[in-house]
Protein backbone atom coordinates (compact mmCIF):
# COMPACT_ATOMS: atom_id res chain seq x y z
CA UNK A 1 0.00 0.00 0.00
CA UNK A 2 1.18 3.27 -1.17
CA UNK A 3 1.49 6.51 1.35
CA UNK A 4 -1.21 8.50 -0.67
CA UNK A 5 -3.51 5.32 -0.58
CA UNK A 6 -3.26 4.84 3.18
CA UNK A 7 -3.97 9.05 3.39
CA UNK A 8 -6.66 8.85 0.85
CA UNK A 9 -8.34 5.43 3.04
CA UNK A 10 -7.50 7.18 6.95
CA UNK A 11 -9.30 10.29 5.06
CA UNK A 12 -12.73 8.03 4.41
CA UNK A 13 -12.30 6.26 7.26
CA UNK A 14 -12.36 9.52 9.84
CA UNK A 15 -15.32 11.13 7.53
CA UNK A 16 -17.33 8.39 7.87
CA UNK A 17 -16.07 8.31 11.86
CA UNK A 18 -17.12 11.41 11.99
CA UNK A 19 -20.68 10.96 9.89
CA UNK A 20 -21.28 8.36 12.66
CA UNK A 21 -20.95 10.66 15.48
CA UNK A 22 -23.09 13.43 13.92
CA UNK A 23 -26.26 11.76 13.20
CA UNK A 24 -27.46 11.12 16.95
CA UNK A 25 -26.60 14.94 17.57
CA UNK A 26 -28.78 15.91 14.55
CA UNK A 27 -31.40 14.01 16.09
CA UNK A 28 -31.74 15.93 19.25
CA UNK A 29 -33.24 19.39 19.25
CA UNK A 30 -33.66 22.47 21.73
CA UNK A 31 -37.26 23.24 23.36
CA UNK A 32 -37.49 26.17 21.27
CA UNK A 33 -36.78 24.20 18.19
CA UNK A 34 -40.03 22.23 18.51
CA UNK A 35 -42.24 23.95 20.80
CA UNK A 36 -43.60 27.24 21.62
CA UNK A 37 -43.80 28.31 25.23
CA UNK A 38 -46.21 30.89 24.69
CA UNK A 39 -48.77 27.78 23.76
CA UNK A 40 -50.31 26.29 26.60
CA UNK A 41 -52.12 23.67 25.94
CA UNK A 42 -54.47 21.98 28.42
CA UNK A 43 -55.18 17.85 27.62
CA UNK A 44 -57.43 15.74 29.33
CA UNK A 45 -57.74 11.68 28.63
CA UNK A 46 -56.48 8.36 28.91
CA UNK A 47 -52.87 7.27 28.67
CA UNK A 48 -52.91 4.45 25.70
CA UNK A 49 -48.82 4.06 26.04
CA UNK A 50 -45.83 5.47 27.96
CA UNK A 51 -42.52 5.10 25.91
CA UNK A 52 -40.04 5.59 28.93
CA UNK A 53 -36.88 5.98 26.40
CA UNK A 54 -33.95 8.23 25.63
CA UNK A 55 -33.99 10.36 24.71
CA UNK A 56 -37.17 11.49 25.75
CA UNK A 57 -39.66 9.40 27.59
CA UNK A 58 -43.49 9.91 25.61
CA UNK A 59 -47.17 9.85 27.21
CA UNK A 60 -49.68 8.91 24.30
CA UNK A 61 -53.00 9.89 25.18
CA UNK A 62 -56.56 9.74 23.32
CA UNK A 63 -59.23 12.70 24.01
CA UNK A 64 -62.22 11.69 23.51
CA UNK A 65 -64.05 15.08 22.08
CA UNK A 66 -67.66 16.43 23.08
CA UNK A 67 -69.23 15.27 19.34
CA UNK A 68 -67.14 12.09 20.57
CA UNK A 69 -64.38 11.56 18.11
CA UNK A 70 -61.48 11.00 19.48
CA UNK A 71 -57.79 12.71 18.91
CA UNK A 72 -54.20 10.76 20.13
CA UNK A 73 -51.98 13.54 21.49
CA UNK A 74 -48.13 12.38 22.00
CA UNK A 75 -47.03 14.22 25.04
CA UNK A 76 -42.57 14.36 25.08
CA UNK A 77 -41.46 14.54 28.52
CA UNK A 78 -37.99 14.48 29.82
CA UNK A 79 -35.20 11.81 29.29
CA UNK A 80 -35.69 8.70 31.96
CA UNK A 81 -33.02 10.10 33.63
CA UNK A 82 -34.25 13.28 34.34
CA UNK A 83 -37.81 11.89 35.85
CA UNK A 84 -35.88 9.35 38.02
CA UNK A 85 -34.01 12.48 40.14
CA UNK A 86 -37.56 14.08 40.03
CA UNK A 87 -38.97 10.82 41.61
CA UNK A 88 -40.78 9.10 39.30
CA UNK A 89 -40.04 5.77 37.50
CA UNK A 90 -41.02 3.50 35.05
CA UNK A 91 -44.00 2.01 37.66
CA UNK A 92 -45.29 5.43 38.38
CA UNK A 93 -44.90 7.21 34.73
CA UNK A 94 -48.45 5.77 34.64
CA UNK A 95 -49.62 2.80 32.55
CA UNK A 96 -52.87 2.29 29.42
CA UNK A 97 -56.13 3.01 31.11
CA UNK A 98 -54.99 5.86 33.53
CA UNK A 99 -56.61 9.40 33.47
CA UNK A 100 -54.58 12.04 33.23
CA UNK A 101 -54.75 15.88 32.76
CA UNK A 102 -51.40 17.19 31.10
CA UNK A 103 -50.69 21.31 31.22
CA UNK A 104 -48.37 21.44 28.16
CA UNK A 105 -46.73 23.39 25.43
CA UNK A 106 -47.57 23.01 22.26
CA UNK A 107 -45.30 22.47 18.77
CA UNK A 108 -44.08 25.39 17.07
CA UNK A 109 -45.05 24.50 13.86
CA UNK A 110 -49.19 24.08 14.85
CA UNK A 111 -49.15 20.19 15.08
CA UNK A 112 -52.40 20.17 17.41
CA UNK A 113 -51.64 16.69 18.94
CA UNK A 114 -47.85 16.89 19.49
CA UNK A 115 -46.94 18.54 23.08
CA UNK A 116 -44.13 18.71 25.54
CA UNK A 117 -45.52 18.40 29.45
CA UNK A 118 -45.21 20.79 31.78
CA UNK A 119 -47.30 18.92 34.76
CA UNK A 120 -49.37 16.11 34.92
CA UNK A 121 -52.31 15.10 37.61
CA UNK A 122 -53.14 11.58 37.46
CA UNK A 123 -56.47 10.87 38.45
CA UNK A 124 -56.02 9.02 41.14
CA UNK A 125 -52.55 9.89 43.01
CA UNK A 126 -52.19 13.63 42.10
CA UNK A 127 -49.78 15.64 40.58
CA UNK A 128 -46.28 14.41 39.51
Amino acid sequence: MTRKTFKAMWAAFTAFGLLLVAIPARAHHSFAAEFDSSKSVTIEGVITKVDWMNPHGWWHVDVTNPDGSVEHYDIQTESPNVLRRAGMTRETMGKPGDKVKILAYGARDGTKTLAIVRTITFEETGVR
